[in-house]
């Protein structure tokens, strides 16, 4: 297991300043007598673990540029922000750096410093985004729970995305001391706004206000829903500890290797050598460019399987 990326260590730094994103849905919303697609964007700090939630109408480049302009306007611009190989987040990036790029130079000098820079994470390694993946998993896992299949008016969905943030920025960093006296555990408000839990006093509502058409009750039941499902669910989560102690050989150039397609099955994964290899910032090969039958791809080490070399004088050892 590697060390902390340095993304993870930014102190004294403000919050959002390192940040992983991504999508997730759809999500129905109600419009009138018609139903609707909306999807979630995820902006996670990587060293305060704050969350930032927001809404897309769709899963365009223009969708993700506005969300990313709201995202500056509360939050400031980041610094850099990781995120997987989104079509919309490939298109976002090219055109910002295309519009830096068609600035003046003195305003390019005087712009360097608010720069954006993207990092991308190789196709089908999610892994290598898990901070922020886990806690896309904990919002749809919950949001799914609580909404099932029923469509709720667009602003309630809005509210319960934004009380699922303030959830997610109260829950305590590090160990909870079970002594009255001690202080407040440190959570990510703490950094937002000076501040444990900065949300009003709930109210418990009774099922049938469900049925309600006071909308501002109807979203409070579904982030108590939401709240009953973090407790018991991602709080013991993060007790799981797992440590890899063993350090093996990394991949070598020139090798050969089976790559694991998960929707093909096991027969058919295809077969291809490795042209090139990435290495990652704590020293090891994380991922590797890798041919087959022409053409190439880049491939976490995690999805390459290392073959065996075959002898020189076999007919099938040349490149495939």
């Amino acid at each position: 297991m590697a060390d902390l990326p340095s993304a993870r260590l930014r102190l004294y730094k403000p919050a959002f300043h390192s940040c992983g994103m991504d999508c997730f849905g759809p999500l129905l919303v109600r419009l009138g007598r018609r139903t609707e697609k909306r999807w979630g964007i995820l902006f996670k700090c990587l060293t305060t673990r704050a969350v930032h939630l927001d809404l897309l109408p769709s899963m365009s480049t223009d969708s993700f540029l506005m969300a990313l302009r709201r995202f500056v306007s509360r939050r400031g611009t980041p610094a850099e922000l990781w995120s997987d190989q989104g079509t919309n987040f490939r298109g976002g990036e090219r055109e910002l750096r295309e519009a830096y790029a068609a600035l003046v130079p003195d305003i390019q000098h005087q712009l360097a410093r608010q720069k954006i820079h993207f990092h991308f994470n190789p196709p089908s390694a999610p892994h290598f985004g898990g901070v922020w993946e886990r806690e896309v998993r904990s919002v749809k896992s919950a949001l799914y729970t609580v909404l099932d299949s029923e469509s709720v008016p667009e602003e309630v969905l809005m509210t319960v995305l934004l009380e699922v943030e303030a959830i997610l920025n109260s829950k305590p960093l590090g160990y909870v001391s079970s002594d009255i006296a001690d202080a407040d555990p440190v959570t990510p408000n703490s950094f937002l706004m000076g501040r444990p839990d900065g949300s009003l006093p709930q109210v418990i509502y009774p099922e049938s206000e469900m049925l309600s058409r006071r909308r501002w009750r109807h979203s409070q039941i579904l982030a108590d829903r939401f709240w009953s499902r973090f407790i018991r669910d991602y709080l013991p989560s993060l007790q799981t500890r797992q440590k890899w102690q063993a350090s093996p050989p990394d991949l070598k150039e020139k090798t050969f290797v089976l790559v694991v397609d998960p929707q093909l099955p096991r027969g058919l994964w295809p077969v291809g050598q490795v042209i090139k290899t990435h290495l990652s910032p704590d020293g090891h090969i994380r991922s590797a460019d890798v041919q087959i039958k022409g053409q190439v791809y880049t491939r976490p080490v995690a999805r390459l399987v290392i073959l065996p070399a075959l002898p020189k004088d076999c007919p099938d050892a040349a490149s495939p």
